[in-house]
């Protein structure tokens, strides 16, 4: 006997759960609140009479939406008493999305940080219209707003965003020779092959979660940073591997003691120099760079 069909509302829920996994991510940074806020739409999605729904696609997103704004006022207060920087959770992604140079851009832990510089509704709508392009009517739908309220907010966020994001778009190709030049010299434990691939101004931030070990604000500048990653990442005594990896659709570093998970490593790239290093160390953010997440905008 084969499988039976599933119901028109799973068949609808599944065919665009990638797409609202990347919506929620997008808005919160963080996959493990991203699926549950997944949960709560399919719970509300299935309830809903779909000969009465003209655009399902629109409406499973309007759902979503709503949900993760809620959630991320939540989370926000949790944000306060966070110990330490807060990163964005990693996700090991598929070399489809790093073939998407907007959507790599959009979900990179530079631009996720500045979105996270957003108030909740700022966030929601620039990541809607900027990322997903969806209406500003249908936002406002979303939203319970007018169209021209979410105009507004939209040139704010958009002003906000552009005057913090990275001013070029880095090849992929590129990145990935400076963080080779980077991966040797954090391996070997060479100062000055760090300190040669660091801008001047470059900022580290690292997150421990108060779980491990880590810097509680950003280190600002290239001896100080090539300092804390000589003597913070490579631990006396321990074999340091950095592994080339994919995370959030850019070239990363995965670092291992001896054999063993340590955290991730991401950076962003500007006239070939790193101008910003993210570690995440907290392992209850290390759970999705091992298996590939899949995103969309689509």
């Amino acid at each position: 006997m084969g499988t039976p069909p599933a119901d028109p509302a799973t068949e609808t829920f599944v065919a665009h759960r990638n797409l609202l996994f990347t919506v929620a991510y997008e808005m919160l940074g963080s996959a493990a609140d991203a699926e549950d806020v997944l949960q709560e739409t399919w719970l509300r999605w299935a309830k809903v009479d779909l000969t009465q729904v003209s655009d399902q696609r629109a409406y499973l997103v309007r759902i979503t939406t709503r949900l993760a704004l809620n959630r991320l006022r939540t989370v926000r207060r949790r944000k306060e008493a966070y110990v330490g920087s807060w990163l964005p959770e990693p996700l090991l992604t598929a070399p489809d999305v790093a073939d998407d140079v907007e959507l790599a851009e959009n979900v990179s832990m530079a631009l996720m940080l500045v979105l996270e510089t957003l108030a909740p509704t700022e966030r929601a709508v620039f990541v809607l219209h900027e990322v997903f392009d969806v209406s500003y009517d249908e936002i406002a739908a979303a939203l319970d707003k007018t169209p021209s309220a979410v105009r507004q907010i939209a040139y704010r966020a958009r002003r906000h965003v552009d005057a913090r994001r990275p001013r070029q778009v880095v090849p992929a190709s590129l990145t990935r020779a400076v963080l080779d030049s980077l991966r040797h010299a954090v391996e070997i434990g060479d100062l000055q092959g760090i300190l040669h691939v660091l801008a001047p101004d470059v900022v580290l931030v690292a997150d421990g979660g108060g779980i491990k070990q880590a810097a509680l604000r950003p280190v600002i500048g290239a001896d100080k940073v090539a300092r804390m990653v000589v003597t913070g990442i490579g631990k006396v005594d321990s074999i340091l591997t950095a592994e080339p990896t994919v995370v959030n659709g850019n070239p990363s570093l995965v670092l291992r003691l001896d054999g063993r998970l340590d955290g991730v490593l991401a950076v962003r790239v500007e006239n070939a120099l790193i101008t910003g290093l993210y570690y995440v160390r907290n392992p209850e953010k290390l759970t999705r760079v091992e298996t590939a997440t899949p995103l969309t905008v689509r």
